[in-house]
């Protein structure tokens, strides 16, 4: 049984949603802010949580900062401003999808199945492959990254695109294939996901933002990890 730690300070739309999540045989924690939200993780260790982006007191962006140093599951952002900047800014910040309130209950349980099924797909792998490209190294058993000796701190879906691009070295690999297999859904040709989590990665393995040369976007297709360009 999957444990859910809803926070959501509207008290009817909490209750709602626990109701319906409980019947679907998830046990679901509910707070209504955020203030006692890191001491609900470190002591209920959930395996996802469901995050409204407007709380009282810090709200949902402030909330997911704090706890991603503490908390490396799977974070679903319930947001009710539908516009570009509150999706990116909330997938910037380290969640992993986000949902469009009022939602269709059906849609909120596809999407935290997809989520925990990715989570639990990473914990059940026992693979210790190892790549390396320069000054690069990537290890799946520990899911750790180190860039010139140095180790680079990615979330746990940062280090699934990285995996993915990288075990595809200098092949394209298209954009709808991550989200099919990464963010676990079809692409609609809008979504920004797979963009704001490949422009993270190239903040933090200090490729060039305006020209990259290591991840490279190929327009209207997908990405390309350059095999040759981590030697410095």
């Amino acid at each position: 049984m999957a444990h859910i730690l809803l926070v959501e300070d509207d008290d009817r739309l909490s209750q709602l949603v626990s109701e319906f999540l409980r019947e679907q045989g998830f046990s679901v924690n509910r707070l209504p802010s955020g203030e006692n939200l890191l001491t609900t993780i470190r002591s209920q260790s959930p395996d996802i949580i469901v995050l409204d982006v407007m709380l009282p007191g810090d709200n949902g962006f402030t909330l997911c900062r704090n706890i991603r140093p503490y908390y490396e599951g799977p974070l679903l952002f319930m947001t009710a401003r539908n516009d570009d900047f509150d999706q990116v800014l909330g997938l910037e910040i380290g969640a992993d999808d986000y949902v469009i309130k009022p939602v269709e209950p059906r849609v909120l349980l596809a999407r935290i199945q997809a989520l925990l099924r990715r989570s639990r797909t990473q914990a059940n792998s026992n693979s210790s492959h190892r790549l390396e490209f320069g000054d690069l190294r990537i290890d799946r058993s520990t899911r750790g990254v180190v860039l010139k000796g140095k180790n680079i701190q990615l979330t746990s879906h940062e280090f699934d695109m990285l995996w993915k691009l990288a075990e595809n070295a200098s092949t394209l690999v298209e954009r709808s294939t991550l989200y099919t297999e990464l963010i676990g859904r079809e692409y609609d040709g809008l979504d920004r996901s797979a963009d704001v989590r490949i422009s993270r990665l190239r903040k933090k393995l200090h490729d060039n933002p305006q020209h990259p040369y290591r991840i490279k976007t190929i327009w209207g297709k997908g990405f390309f990890f350059v095999a040759d360009a981590w030697d410095e």
